[in-house]
């Protein structure tokens, strides 16, 4: 079976080497070096790596939909199977109809809910319980296609954004071979989705400003949605602080929300428009995230200042 792999971050590597490890892969397709970190060395994704480490050929289309000799080749390929985790580029319907099976994406939601680029970080931030993959049969929407199999997880009220990524990374990869499966032996019945959905749109540091005047609930959401990036901030006496996890406490207070109620190992207490959240670990510039028992061993946080 020829199977060629499109694919860009971390989020794609377990599935990558699944792949390979069962049917092998003809090619990888993923994003152009670039570079990365304040020395600005050219980096390769995570994807490229796996390809070079097995020697798989490897292709970096600018833009592929732009690019007839990747297409091209493609077509000259004829792969059974075009899988893309993460790509980073949307597909033409000259593409899509190029392998024999379909173009098969995983995606990181419980379709239709959660289509676009941050889906596992939505569904926290809006308080979902449940999230899990989704593979689809690729059209030229966005995210549209006809879903295929699902796989549904749990999201307990501590667990942050980075925490649902690397367990949805792990089980996608099986997923993806139970479609490839399905599909090939005409085991799997297509679903097509509704228009109820909600779109999970990039993430950037602007999402990440806490508003004090909203429940506690959704501003420990907001904390463990953004957490491994952007990391949700406030200011504390002008000086950026970020959060990085936070609990929500049954409590009431009086006090304009952003005031801090009291400062103790235990964290900082926070009066927000209902509730009280309690800030645990946290990080000032030039610093190092630490405890709020940490950064009190020397550092000192006033009660009854007011967060912004």
């Amino acid at each position: 079976m020829k199977i060629v792999f499109m694919g860009t971050p971390e989020f794609a590597v377990p599935s990558l080497e699944k792949i390979i490890e069962t049917y092998g892969v003809e090619c990888v397709f993923t994003q152009p070096d670039k570079p990365k970190g304040r020395g600005k060395k050219v980096a390769i994704s995570a994807v490229k790596e796996v390809a070079l480490k097995h020697n798989i050929r490897v292709m970096q289309p600018i833009k592929l939909k732009d690019d007839k000799e990747a297409i091209d080749y493609l077509k000259q390929l004829e792969p059974d199977f075009i899988i893309v985790v993460a790509f980073g580029q949307i597909l033409t319907k000259e593409v899509l109809d190029i392998p024999k099976y379909g173009c098969i994406n995983l995606h990181a939601s419980l379709l239709p809910m959660y289509r676009g680029a941050a889906p596992l970080n939505w569904a926290i931030i809006k308080g979902e319980k449940k999230s899990g993959n989704t593979t689809m049969l690729m059209d030229v929407g966005l995210d549209t296609g006809d879903m295929l199999l699902k796989d549904e997880v749990d999201i307990p009220i501590d667990m942050t954004a980075g925490e649902l990524h690397d367990i949805l990374m792990e089980r996608g990869a099986e997923l993806l071979i139970n479609t490839i499966e399905k599909l090939k032996n005409n085991e799997v019945t297509r679903v097509k989705q509704t228009d109820e959905t909600f779109y999970a749109k990039m993430l950037n540091k602007e999402i990440a400003k806490i508003n004090w005047n909203n429940k506690a609930i959704d501003i420990h959401n907001l904390i463990r949605g953004l957490n491994p990036w952007p990391i949700a901030h406030t200011s504390y006496e002008d000086t950026p602080m970020k959060i990085y996890k936070s609990k929500v406490l049954k409590e009431d207070s009086n006090k304009e929300p952003g005031t801090i109620l009291s400062v103790s190992k235990e964290g900082i207490k926070v009066s927000t428009l209902e509730d009280v959240l309690l800030i645990e670990k946290i990080q000032f510039p030039n610093g190092k995230p630490l405890t709020v028992e940490q950064y009190i061993n020397g550092n000192e946080i006033k009660v009854n200042n007011k967060l912004s």
